[in-house]
């Protein structure tokens, strides 16, 4: 073991000389997907959630899934959480409400779990303005959806059965290869525009796009002290743009929304940066979400899509008076989703998803900074290398 251990430091400081020389790229491959956010990644969390009316899992719902399964996703088939998991050779990551009654008798699933939830955001209380519209930022049970601070609980737990499953070294070197997924942000934003809510009495747009950069902040850092270490997060999207704003604006955009958008992107990169300089050993993708679907939006066909207006499924003008509900009077679908942008009132189809996925994981710097997934899966931790090769050379 000794010796095995002696050739092991050898050839990986040989290495490290190397890559820092010649730009050689370390390999390494991604150990588990662990998710984090809202209804574009939702597997199915919430329909543990039985009084919440953050749930698809319904018809026409998954209309495109394998059986045709309405699982709970917001899709007609697949969302980006499921592509991205493709992309890295891993299986689709498990919904933790499914899981979380066996944790304590079983194995977790070491390949990654999703916690995210449909309606869901950085602050508490957010989802329950899709069940009430007063009182979101004192509302202490969340009946909407499971928010951002109970997911990285819900994450901790998960960690310490890890620890107790492959020991504390194991589940340290097995969380450092692995991927954490965060997309959260939209409904936040929804929340604070939303006619019948107060938050716009409390903040004004700038210090309320501030705030949730820097509330996001103390809950990724609580994430690295439970052994994440590669971060994938994915700004907010062109949210002003999606069919439930444009029915409200005569089937034009909310600019306000769009704008400030952009302006907590800008804070949301701000802080990845602010993280780095913080923690060294952090390495991160931030995917330009808005910019990719605002390119979609403005060159449709170049990305096969036909209808970037309306949903494909719902009911009113722009198939966006309601969710995509089977039971609800006038509700159709469209025969064709692959052509349309939007699946639902918010949410994107299948295909869109396949398309940002795609982007995410291989896209040039236009649409993902620093890096994409595909060349953050292959970076290795220097950082502990040259920890490792000190002991060595001493």
């Amino acid at each position: 073991m000794a010796t095995n251990t002696f050739g092991w430091l050898f050839l990986s400081c040989a290495l490290l000389l190397l890559s820092r020389s010649s730009n050689v790229v370390l390999c390494q491959s991604a150990s588990g997907l662990y998710v984090f956010g809202d209804s574009l990644i939702d597997p199915e969390n919430n329909n543990y959630l039985l009084q919440s009316y953050a749930r698809a899992n319904f018809p026409f719902n998954g209309i495109d899934f394998p059986n045709k399964e309405h699982t709970g996703r917001f899709s007609n088939g697949k969302n980006a959480a499921d592509f991205l998991a493709e992309k890295v050779g891993l299986p689709w990551a498990p919904p933790y409400q499914s899981l979380s009654k066996n944790l304590n008798a079983t194995s977790v699933v070491v390949t990654g779990v999703s916690f995210a939830s449909g309606g869901s955001g950085i602050f508490n209380g957010t989802g329950n303005w899709l069940n009430e519209t007063s009182g979101i930022f004192n509302v202490t049970d969340d009946i909407g959806s499971f928010p951002l601070t109970t997911q990285v609980e819900y994450y901790s737990v998960v960690h310490d059965q890890l620890v107790q499953q492959l020991g504390s070294a194991g589940a340290e070197s097995h969380l450092s290869k692995s991927l954490f997924l965060i997309v959260i942000g939209s409904n936040d934003l929804f929340a604070y525009f939303n006619k019948d809510s107060n938050i716009s009495q409390q903040y004004t747009p700038q210090q309320y796009v501030d705030f949730m950069a820097s509330s996001l902040k103390p809950l990724i850092k609580k994430m690295h002290g439970l052994g994440a270490r590669k971060f994938v997060v994915i700004g907010v999207g062109v949210i002003g743009c999606c069919p439930a704003q444009r029915a409200l604006n005569n089937t034009e955009c909310n600019t306000d929304i769009n704008y400030w958008s952009v302006k907590y992107n800008e804070a949301l990169q701000s802080l990845l940066t602010e993280l780095k300089s913080e923690l060294s050993d952090i390495n991160y993708s931030y995917f330009h979400l808005y910019d990719a679907m605002n390119d979609i939006i403005q060159h449709p066909q170049t990305y096969g899509f036909i209808e970037i207006k309306a949903a494909c499924c719902g009911s009113g003008d722009l198939n966006a008076a309601m969710g995509c509900l089977e039971y609800y009077p006038g509700t159709t679908h469209c025969s064709n989703r692959k052509n349309h942008l939007f699946w639902d009132f918010v949410h994107p189809t299948e295909t869109a998803s396949g398309i940002f996925a795609g982007i995410l994981y291989s896209g040039s710097e236009q649409f993902t900074t620093p890096i994409n997934v595909k060349e953050l899966v292959k970076s290795m931790n220097v950082n502990t290398l040259v920890r490792s090769c000190s002991v060595f050379i001493k």
